[in-house]
């Protein structure tokens, strides 16, 4: 199950993780979010364990928004040992986001 990451709990679960982290940032109202949100929940049971999914409502938690600079959505991030290090814009397929995950563990 995704992880659901606030304001509050962000840096303390996500940038302090040791594990790679996978952010679905994205709002009730967003379509594209609604076909990519099941997709990540694959991929919080896939790699359960291994790395850390979860996601962040825009419209709930506007600092982390802001802080990585998310203009569009969805917007899923990769991060590791608490540092951006890639990003995916727009509704993609499973495979390149487990690729994406994959070269960081």
């Amino acid at each position: 199950m995704a992880v659901e990451f606030t304001d509050a709990n962000f840096e303390e679960l996500a940038l302090k993780s040791d594990q790679p982290v996978v952010v679905d940032f994205w709002a009730e109202w967003c379509g594209p979010c609604r076909m990519v949100g099941p997709v990540v929940e694959e991929l919080a049971n896939d790699y359960e364990g291994r790395a850390l999914v979860g996601k962040v409502n825009v419209d709930q938690n506007s600092d982390i928004s802001m802080k990585f600079g998310i203009r569009n959505i969805p917007t899923i991030i990769f991060i590791k040992n608490g540092e951006l290090v890639d990003k995916s814009v727009g509704a993609v397929p499973k495979n390149v986001l487990v690729e994406k995950l994959e070269a960081l563990l």
